[in-house]
């Protein structure tokens, strides 16, 4: 080899998760807007990953409501060829069954095992209602995880009706849980969370899942961005004619 040869050096991963609440109350206008907004931001993550020399990014989706299914059934999918085909939206709202989906495959047995390495991962929920399940049960096996530890997670409450409280546990702070009311704020927040939480995941040193995120260097980070698209979306123009939830 010449001292001219290029030495590709393998990038680790960063996976995001999609936790998507498809009950029956998220039919409609809510889950359009869900399986629009995703579609439409997965080019700027796609550059995004193209772009990272450290990181390449996946993408999991999980879905719940009577029962968690993952949607990528076989594991993470490399952001280049994941495409979203647009869910439904019946049943309840078994919170508790995503958090033990989760958990089973938060582990190098599975959807973090990775030959180069990982990044702690991004954890996206987004819900419009209460679990009808027992979601604490649930939640503190995840917690329990070393993985989610050390996960950037964020939160989208739909409308006045999703339990903030509960979002606040899952993503251990309440500044990271954000509130929609309309189909188009929904879409904004999407787009945005998407990318904010995979940059700052990827961006980060090299995930020690034992060791979570003792310094909140990542939360500090997420929680900047999060503020300005809050602001941004308090300064937006009120619509009376807009769809409110």
């Amino acid at each position: 080899m010449s001292l001219t040869d290029k030495i590709e050096i393998p990038r680790r991963t960063m996976v995001l998760f999609f936790i998507v609440d498809t009950s029956g109350s998220m039919d409609g206008s809510k889950i359009g807007a869900v399986n629009m907004a995703i579609r439409e931001v997965l080019p700027e993550i796609r550059s995004m990953s193209a772009e990272n020399a450290d990181a390449l990014i996946k993408i999991a989706a999980l879905e719940f409501s009577s029962g968690a299914s993952w949607i990528t059934k076989s594991g993470p999918v490399e952001a280049d060829d994941f495409n979203w085909s647009n869910i439904d939206a019946a049943g309840v709202t078994d919170f508790g069954a995503a958090c033990r989906a989760l958990n089973e495959k938060l582990s190098t047995k599975a959807f973090m095992l990775e030959a180069t390495g990982s990044f702690a991962p991004a954890l996206f929920l987004l819900s419009d209602g209460a679990p009808t399940d027992d979601w604490q049960a649930g939640l503190d096996v995840l917690k329990g995880n070393n993985w989610f530890k050390a996960a950037v997670k964020v939160a989208i409450a739909i409308g006045d009706d999703a339990d903030q409280d509960v979002l606040a546990a899952f993503t251990g702070n309440k500044e990271t849980v954000l509130t929609a009311h309309t189909p188009a704020i929904l879409a904004k927040m999407i787009k945005f969370v998407s990318v904010t939480a995979s940059k700052v995941a990827s961006t980060n040193t090299k995930a020690d899942p034992t060791q979570g995120d003792p310094d909140n260097a990542k939360t500090d980070e997420l929680i900047n961005n999060l503020n300005e698209l809050k602001d941004d979306v308090a300064s937006a123009p009120d619509n009376s004619n807009t769809d409110m939830w």
